[in-house]
């Protein structure tokens, strides 16, 4: 560890405190005297604290908002107020306040719906935000009221984001999103906090997240705070309910393809609280009823749980965990198992009424299995980390915030373990080299208000990386793990030469960076302004993924001395309006990303049971850069959006020297998320108490691939030969979904609330391919494309109900 620069940061980051401390101190002197006014905001029913709750004073023209535990803290002149809180889907308060000394205030809001609650997106909590310097970011929120289309019986989060400006699908029968030309494992996920390293159920066709769960979502997909770190292209950070303090309430969904149930209530009234929650699919009983599909299954079951206590005033408890599987198996010749298993305590504590603190500690376990009984062998592979974690935000001045912190996560990585299923294989149990790794950083972030037309954010973070031992490692001749064939003009295995042990914790290898991110908005008037960001992130884990292999794999692995840390750099512009009275907004935003030392594998890549990956893999970079469009309707019986995506994303993997060719002959080429157009519409219409409809449209270009471009012919088998990389594409991909609910009318007079939910996923039946291969046709000898499509027209009924 850099001692020096590290004592340089703390020095720097003290003085700056202290200097901030003096400044509103000095001006508090010279101006009219402040006061304090802090609290809490609840849920009247619950107790739920309620993120993102609009605290606001008419008279100053100025406010805040809760953070992620309900708390707000804004300092303010002496004198008497009107103070406004409202949040999206809550009755709206509008008290008098006399601020005549530091004041604690907690208010609970009361729902002005009786629906069942669900997640739908508000974004920016209905109209933009258009003064506040947070642009790229994206929310979701819990709300009473049924707004966006319900698709499979439940609301669905991922499904959801997808319909969002920049982001896409992984590709048909794919888990994960994509955005703004990132893959997947670019994506930073937190539930709770805790890393989840797979978000989806059964090939993307279910979330991980359980609706009912769910308590606050934002998706950052550019001008990231300094908190976040450790991924290249986003953060979705969610958080789950705290559990209702007040009363025992159930809230369940039982559908055709799979039902849920949540219990929530108090273990001290108004003190205490617990929630636990499970999910589980079913359809594929439904295969045993037939013959050919009998042997062949795909099923999910997760489960959620919560514990809060309130010590006092000052201090609260939070225990939350998940634990989730799939299994996916094909005619009892190849099963794949995997999912995350997360745990999270957490303290928050108020060491007064302008600084909030949360201590977390965390652990996280990816599991990712294979039983290949065709081979003879169960694989089995995954990632475990365990982080601590110190943030503090403190509220200096109406005008000023800051925030910062320190976390450290310690990771344990499997690559591989391989156990014989049949004692005539000949294979011998074998545990790939073990590997682990640490991962402190420390980070400083402000919020400030320059004029009131300019506002700032930004920070820096400071990331360091530690490979450690238990280790062997390889060492190979010029340290180059992959050799080039200057006859073959390709690449190859290097032999290794020699290895070197590393006893446990010894380090092998370190990394440290600084990561700055800067945002700006400049307001032109009350309904519109311009927006900027800059960030740099740096992802200090790979994922070594084939899924398009007849045997998938799905390893994360730490940057070493092969495997470089990936450095993403993104700026973005952006323009926001609201008009007719906040009815519709606008929003367009650009932007430009570069990513350093971005994977990629040579052709002929091995990965399963590969000991040494550095062989098949090489360094290069990425770029992606587009356009994004966004028209909402945020009021009505009407509402919902328009998105339009623009944009490209690109892989080049140069020679490391200048007899090399490189990956694609060194020259750019369509990374594997390239969707150059990307359009998205939904709307949900309320026609009655009883009765609403929504609809979703999604249409994008085919996600890149590789094709033969001729053939030739090996001992009388034709044999195709393959062009450039992902130059060609899959066919446009697109689908329509629909749904309607129907509401009893008698749910108003009764404890027992329901619904059911009717909808058609795929209504037109699309057979979008997951995959083109090509074969040989035994009767003309030809290769031939065989199309690969995994979801036709999906009709689904789900009862849904709470008491």
């Amino acid at each position: 560890m850099n001692t020096k620069l590290i004592y340089l940061l703390t020095s720097t980051l003290l003085l700056f405190f202290t200097s901030m401390f003096s400044q509103d101190t000095s001006s508090s002197e010279l101006t009219k005297q402040k006061f304090t006014l802090s609290g809490t905001v609840s849920d009247a029913k619950s107790n739920e604290t309620i993120i993102g709750v609009n605290v606001y004073f008419p008279e100053l023209k100025t406010g805040t908002i809760t953070n992620e535990y309900g708390f707000y803290s804004i300092t303010i002149p002496k004198g008497n107020y009107t103070i406004q809180l409202s949040f999206v889907s809550f009755e709206t308060i509008i008290e008098n306040v006399n601020l005549d000394k530091n004041t604690k205030s907690n208010f609970k809001l009361f729902s002005n719906e009786e629906q069942l609650e669900e997640v739908v997106i508000t974004t920016n909590r209905k109209a933009t935000n258009i003064r506040k310097a947070e642009m790229s970011i994206n929310k979701l929120s819990i709300a009473t009221i049924k707004k966006m289309p319900v698709v499979l019986g439940e609301v669905d989060v991922l499904k959801s984001i997808l319909l969002l400006p920049g982001v896409t699908n992984a590709g048909e029968g794919a888990s994960g999103f994509n955005v703004r030309g990132g893959g997947a494992d670019q994506n930073l996920i937190l539930l709770d906090e805790a890393t989840i390293f797979n978000s989806s159920h059964v090939f993307g066709f279910f979330s991980v997240f359980n609706p009912d769960a769910i308590k606050d979502l934002k998706l950052y997909k550019g001008g990231i705070p300094a908190r976040y770190g450790g991924r290249a292209s986003s953060v979705l950070d969610i958080y789950q309910k705290d559990g209702s303090s007040t009363g025992f309430h159930m809230t369940g969904g039982i559908g055709l393809i799979s039902s849920r149930l949540l219990a929530e209530g108090p273990i001290v009234k108004d003190k205490g609280s617990f929630l636990i929650g499970g999910r589980a699919s079913y359809a594929h009983l439904f295969l045993k009823l037939s013959e050919e599909q009998k042997n062949n299954a795909a099923y999910f079951y997760d489960l959620n749980t919560k514990l809060s206590y309130k010590l006092n005033p000052n201090n609260n408890l939070f225990l939350s965990g998940y634990f989730g599987r799939d299994v996916f198996s094909l005619d009892k010749s190849f099963t794949n198992t995997y999912g995350n298993s997360t745990l999270n305590l957490r303290w928050n504590h108020l060491f007064n009424d302008k600084l909030f603190s949360n201590l977390s500690v965390i652990y996280s376990d990816y599991y990712f299995g294979l039983d290949l009984d065709l081979v003879g062998f169960k694989w089995d592979s995954g990632i475990k980390n365990y982080n601590i974690k110190y943030d503090f935000k403190n509220y200096i001045s109406d005008k000023f915030k800051l925030n910062f912190g320190a976390n450290s996560i310690y990771y344990d990585f499997n690559p591989g373990t391989i156990n014989p299923t049949n004692p005539n294989s000949g294979i011998n149990s074998t545990q790939l080299d073990k590997k682990y790794a640490f991962e402190p950083a420390i980070y400083i972030d402000a919020e400030q208000e320059i004029s009131k037309k300019v506002s700032l954010s930004y920070g820096l973070r400071y990331s360091l990386f530690y490979r450690l031992g238990k280790s062997t490692t390889n060492i190979y001749t010029n340290n180059e793990p992959v050799t080039f064939n200057q006859d073959a003009q390709i690449y190859e295995k290097a032999t290794p030469i020699g290895t070197k042990f590393y006893d446990k914790n010894k380090v092998i290898q370190s990394y440290n960076y600084l990561e700055p991110r800067f945002s700006i908005a400049y307001e032109l008037n009350k309904n519109q302004s311009i927006k900027a960001s800059y960030n740099r992130m740096v992802q200090y884990l790979q994922l070594v993924s084939n899924t398009s292999s007849p045997t998938p794999l799905d390893v994360w692995m730490p940057s070493d001395n092969f495997i470089k840390p990936q450095i993403a750099d993104q700026v973005a512009l952006g323009y926001f309006k609201n008009f007719n009275d906040n009815e519709y907004s606008f929003e367009a935003e650009t932007f430009y990303k570069k990513i350093q030392n971005r994977i990629d594998y040579i052709d002929g890549a091995d990965l399963i049971a590969n000991e040494a990956i550095e062989q098949v893999i090489l360094n290069g970079q990425m770029r992606s850069y587009g356009l994004e469009l966004m028209l909402r309707k945020n009021e009505g019986k009407l509402t919902g959006w328009i998105s339009y995506t623009l944009s490209k994303s690109e892989q080049q993997t140069p020679g490391r020297n200048s007899s090399e060719i490189g990956i694609n002959n060194g020259q750019w080429y369509n990374s594997a998320y390239d969707k150059l157009h990307n359009l998205a519409v939904t709307g949900a219409y309320s026609l009655n108490k009883k009765w609403s409809f929504g609809a979703n449209f999604i249409l994008q270009s085919g996600q890149p691939v590789t094709y033969p471009n001729g053939q030739y012919t090996y001992q009388d088998i034709l044999v195709p030969s393959y062009g450039l990389r992902n130059e060609n594409r899959l066919p446009v991909y697109h689908h329509l979904d629909i749904s309607a609910t129907l509401t009893p009318h008698n749910n108003d007079k009764r404890s027992w609330k329901s619904e059911w939910v009717f909808s058609i996923y795929n209504l037109y039946n699309r057979q979008n391919a997951a995959s083109i291969n090509f074969n040989q046709n035994v009767d003309t000898g030809n290769n031939e494309a065989m199309r690969t499509s995994i979801f036709g027209i999906v009709p689904s009924v789900s009862y849904n109900f709470k008491f």
